[in-house]
């Protein structure tokens, strides 16, 4: 995440199904021969080859580790969207995670990460999104012995929160340095430290810690986001204190409690108790141990982050001698901002880096000690106020986006150093790299040690494959750029080559969430986007392919962006936004009429082949325009979905054709198709449940444009392809590739045959061709 959404608004609950070999829908009867069952099997599934439309980060990166024993040896955490491992030779990320499927989508977010330097084949990843009951399913923790391409989970019986509040804090999962069998895992909502000693397969609390927990960011919210207790929030092992293949004896653990932020165990967990003498008023985001030096630091900040935070400390905490020494870089007095981002150079132990995770304005801060807290240098300084000198070049070429388009006015810089910058880290082997996340990237440099020396140090995106955006909405028009998508908290790109990154979100304006985008079907020069924007506009439109935009203004009530709808030849648009009604123009947003006849909060639509006709549903309702969204009209269609979310659209080029899907669990749930413009459905027969629906390309030889869907088929949840109509149906996705919850959109390539793109909630758009042979 980028910006100060909860990301959970439009995420379905948890779906049953029952991952498998997928049966063609419509199966041969029980007097087919032979020949017609091996073609239902050859049938079953398509080769396909998966990849990400590129964007280069996107989202928040709480976590980055890397191994202290083996060189090169790397992972980082999001919140929402999963796990990767640094590869060196092509410097970049893989993910981990993509097997994760529909039912336990919440484990695509990722709390902690250990990586184990006993055996450093060996990793461990704490998962699930949520503590409240955006995410029904509870915590796990998975494991791997091959670095992450493959995972063994055990669940546990509460739930995890990688997309909570202090989820930057950490890590919460840490490995025995000595005794590799032992794991200990801080949880949140008040259920204390947990531990393994069978390498993560099985777990117990730790009865003799005696301190949940306590701090909420806001005790009041009856959402139970901000009011969940952050519980544990970090586990460090002094390495000095065992030997080789016995457990390390003293352990620190950092608890989200202002009063009774750190307690040690000298017994290896036996017994536990507060470390005498320490600060209170602030909560310990980190606690980094120089064991050479002796030497424990810690960050702390009145807030759990990591949106919040307005003061902070650092402190030093001597191992041998109890002494406990502010070392804070900045006088209480100067410091508006929360601590955190701590790391320790392995090769140089006296030299500790700290960030300013909080400081939002003008930027965030890094500051960096080579006498082990005794004095500190800031990445950046004032010279005469608002102008800044600076420790540090930035070169954002390879992710342009990274500018925001911004030229902003002294003390503010762009591209800003960062923001959320909750993780820190030197790699122990190079003292001269250095990674660090932020609310959007990662960014690193190779040449740290210029700070020191009184040189400048080049800070770039180290973030090639590391793909993290929810995605809302996708369009593929049949000329211009082949895609155009809304994104959540970076708005959304115009995509000329997905192979590469876009060189700008959209702009003019520049929406924080982007929710709708839509373009005339025989006119795709003509482009209309809605979203969230802090103090409006929340519309826009582009005459040139979304390659610039201009506002348009907003009825009366707007709050947010909801969902827009282009006509066929871009004459007229219809907006049905958040806070107020249905509405439309023919003036490209200069004034708006209110629609009658259709609900407020219906989702709207097009016809794609006749101009004055548009579409709206709302619960299990659906209306039909034919005066260019002057008025609509409820249709007489029965046994359509009025629970759950539902996503339709219209065939390009073939007038009242409407395919439909979505409803809920346990209720009505499928997909359903209309040529009457909505005067009729029928239910598509074998699909179950299905959340998407998108046109491609017809096959050669096919009279059908190829209908892709996010569904569960025979009971196999995937993404599936149909050449005939939906007569029949193909999974092009296998359990490799998951993506956790697709459900927002997916759209076919108009002139690639086979092409699909999906919507993934954290992994960003992936893209899919066919590899089948000619």
């Amino acid at each position: 995440m980028t910006g100060r959404s909860a990301r959970g608004g439009r995420l379905l609950g948890a779906l049953c199904l029952i991952p498998g070999l997928l049966l063609v829908a419509a199966a041969p009867s029980s007097g087919a021969d032979d020949a017609a069952k091996k073609d239902a099997k050859e049938k079953a599934s398509a080769p396909y080859t998966w990849k990400n439309v590129r964007i280069d980060g996107g989202g928040f990166v709480p976590g980055i580790v890397f191994n202290r024993t083996e060189k090169n040896l790397a992972y980082a955490r999001t919140d929402i969207g999963g796990a990767y491992r640094w590869q060196e030779k092509s410097r970049t990320w893989t993910p981990l995670l993509d097997s994760v499927g529909w039912d336990d989508w919440g484990h695509t977010g990722v709390v902690s990460i250990a990586s184990d330097t006993v055996e450093p084949d060996k990793v461990y990843a704490a998962v699930g999104t949520y503590t409240n009951d955006w995410d029904p399913g509870k915590g796990a923790v998975m494991r791997s012995a091959d670095r992450g391409r493959t995972w063994k989970k055990t669940d546990l019986p509460f739930k995890l929160g990688g997309n909570m509040p202090g989820r930057g804090m950490g890590e919460r999962l840490a490995v025995d340095p000595h005794d590799n069998r032992v794991l200990y895992l801080g949880a949140p909502s008040g259920h204390g430290l947990w531990r393994s000693t069978d390498s993560g397969a099985t777990w117990s609390q730790v009865g003799a810690f005696p301190n949940p927990g306590n701090y909420r960011q806001d005790p009041g919210d009856s959402t139970g986001y901000a009011s969940d207790n952050q519980g544990i929030a970090w586990v460090t092992f002094d390495e000095s204190t065992g030997g080789s293949g016995s457990r390390t004896k003293t352990v620190y653990v950092g608890v989200a409690d202002k009063e009774n932020a750190v307690y040690r165990s000298t017994d290896a967990g036996a017994t536990w108790s507060r470390l005498a003498g320490q600060p209170t008023g602030h909560l310990a985001h980190k606690g980094v141990l120089d064991a050479k030096n002796g030497y424990l630091f810690l960050a702390y900040s009145d807030k759990g982050g990591p949106y919040d935070g307005g003061k902070g400390q650092v402190w030093r905490y001597a191992t041998r001698t109890g002494e406990w020494k502010n070392i804070s870089p900045a006088t209480d007095a100067d410091t508006y901002y929360g601590y955190s981002g701590l790391s320790v150079d392995r090769q140089h132990p006296g030299t500790v880096m700290v960030t300013g995770y909080s400081s939002w304005f003008p930027d965030t801060q890094i500051f960096r000690s080579s006498d082990s807290g005794g004095s500190w240098t800031g990445a950046w300084s004032y010279t005469a106020y608002p102008e800044r000198d600076s420790r540090y070049t930035m070169d954002v070429s390879s992710v342009p986006w990274l500018s925001w388009g911004a030229r902003p006015a002294p003390p503010e810089q762009a591209p800003k150093l960062g923001w959320m910058t909750e993780a820190l880290e030197i790699d122990p082997f190079d003292s001269d790299r250095m990674m660090y996340g932020t609310g959007a990237t990662v960014y690193g440099t190779q040449n740290l040690r210029q700070w020191d020396s009184g040189g400048k140090f080049t800070v770039t995106p180290m973030v090639k494959g590391l793909e993290e955006t929810a995605v809302n909405d996708l369009a593929a028009p049949a000329s211009g750029a082949p895609l155009l998508s809304a994104l959540g908290d970076i708005g959304g790109f115009r995509h000329t080559d997905v192979t590469k990154v876009p060189p700008l979100m959209y702009t003019g304006p520049n929406f924080t969430t982007t929710t709708s985008i839509d373009h005339a079907e025989s006119d795709p020069d003509t482009v209309v986007r809605v979203g969230q924007l802090d103090s409006g506009p929340r519309i826009a439109f582009s005459r040139d392919n979304g390659a610039n935009w201009s506002a348009g203004k907003e009825p009366s009530g707007v709050s947010g962006g909801g969902t827009v709808a282009a006509s066929a030849d871009g004459s007229r648009f219809v907006w049905s936004p958040d806070g107020t009604g249905v509405h439309t123009s023919d003036d490209r947003g200069a004034s708006w009429t209110a629609s009658t006849g259709i609900p407020q909060g219906a989702d709207v639509e097009s016809d794609r082949a006749d101009p004055k006709t548009f579409y709206g549903y709302k619960s299990g309702t659906f209306y039909v325009s034919t005066d260019g969204g002057a008025t609509f009209t409820a249709k007489a269609s029965t046994g359509l979905p009025a629970e759950g979310p539902v996503r339709f659209k219209a065939m390009p080029g073939s007038e009242g054709d409407i395919w439909l899907a979505g409803g809920k669990s346990g209720g009505t749930y499928g997909l359903w198709h209309s040529t009457d413009s909505g005067a009729n459905f029928t239910r598509v027969q074998g699909v179950e449940e299905a959340d998407t629906i998108g046109f491609g390309k017809a096959a050669p030889g096919s009279g059908h444009q190829t209908l892709y869907t996010s569904a569960k088929i025979d009971g196999v949840r995937g993404i599936f392809r149909s050449t005939d109509a939906g007569e029949s149906w193909v999974r092009i996705n296998d359990d490799a590739h998951r993506w956790g919850w697709t459900g927002a959109a997916i759209t076919g390539d108009p002139r690639i045959y086979g092409r699909v793109y999906v919507s993934t909630n954290g992994r960003g758009i992936v893209y899919g061709d066919d590899n089948s042979p000619d």
